[in-house]
């Protein structure tokens, strides 16, 4: 599945990087901390299934000296997506005995103009008869921002495997009007998915970036 958010897609990269071609040279003057590069980072982390009706989910931004910036882990009404969004808290997941339970989860990257870049999605749904899992079930889609000029972000592979233990992959790659070569930027997305006999699950991330900046920021999460 491709999205195509052309315009404001464009309009948040040259915002992150346009300060880039015009700052002093380095012998006198340091880039801004938005300007700053970071090669080769790789983050990683995992979640629990929240109770029925909520979402789970946390910010990682990449801060100075390109180090993460752990944000709060939220439990949030589960509203589709928007429950990225929202801010109530809620009390830790608990588990269910027994009955059919359904977890989704979204592995994406923004950009400092918070213009998402790359996601991964997951969708799993089992059910639990004596402490067991049967009936399990997943599927993972792709999502990526487009330019105009049929240019930008696009998918290079994706793969997937198993059933209680679902993982997931997707390597994106861009070539547009911020590198004409194709050679500079590539997201690679990873979720695992373990589902268990008492009706909990947890939600592990990875996301390698080849380049990123300053600002940029991997928003994870299930429900």
């Amino acid at each position: 599945m491709r999205i195509a958010t052309v315009v404001t897609a464009s309009a948040g990269l040259l915002a992150l990087m346009g300060g880039t071609a015009v700052a002093a040279p380095a012998d006198t003057s340091a880039p801004a901390p938005a300007d700053r590069k970071c090669e080769g980072v790789k983050l990683s982390g995992s979640l629990p299934l929240p109770p029925a009706g909520m979402a789970v989910q946390q910010q990682v931004t990449i801060g100075e000296d390109c180090k993460p910036v752990l944000g709060e882990v939220r439990y949030v009404p589960a509203t589709g997506q928007s429950a990225k969004n929202a801010v109530a808290a809620a009390p830790a997941a608990t588990a269910e005995a027994a009955g059919s339970r359904t977890v989704r989860s979204w592995n994406e990257m923004y950009d400092c103009c918070n213009i998402r870049m790359t996601g991964l999605y997951t969708n799993s749904t089992w059910d639990t008869v004596g402490g067991q899992v049967t009936n399990a079930a997943s599927t993972a889609r792709q999502e990526w921002n487009r330019e105009p000029w049929n240019a930008g972000w696009s998918l290079k592979s994706s793969s997937a495997t198993g059933d209680a233990n679902y993982a997931a992959h997707a390597d994106f790659t861009y070539k547009g009007i911020f590198d004409l070569s194709g050679d500079r930027y590539a997201n690679s997305h990873h979720t695992y998915v373990k589902l268990n006999g008492d009706g909990t699950s947890t939600c592990t991330f990875d996301v390698e970036l080849k380049s990123t900046f300053i600002g940029w920021n991997w928003q994870r999460g299930c429900a």
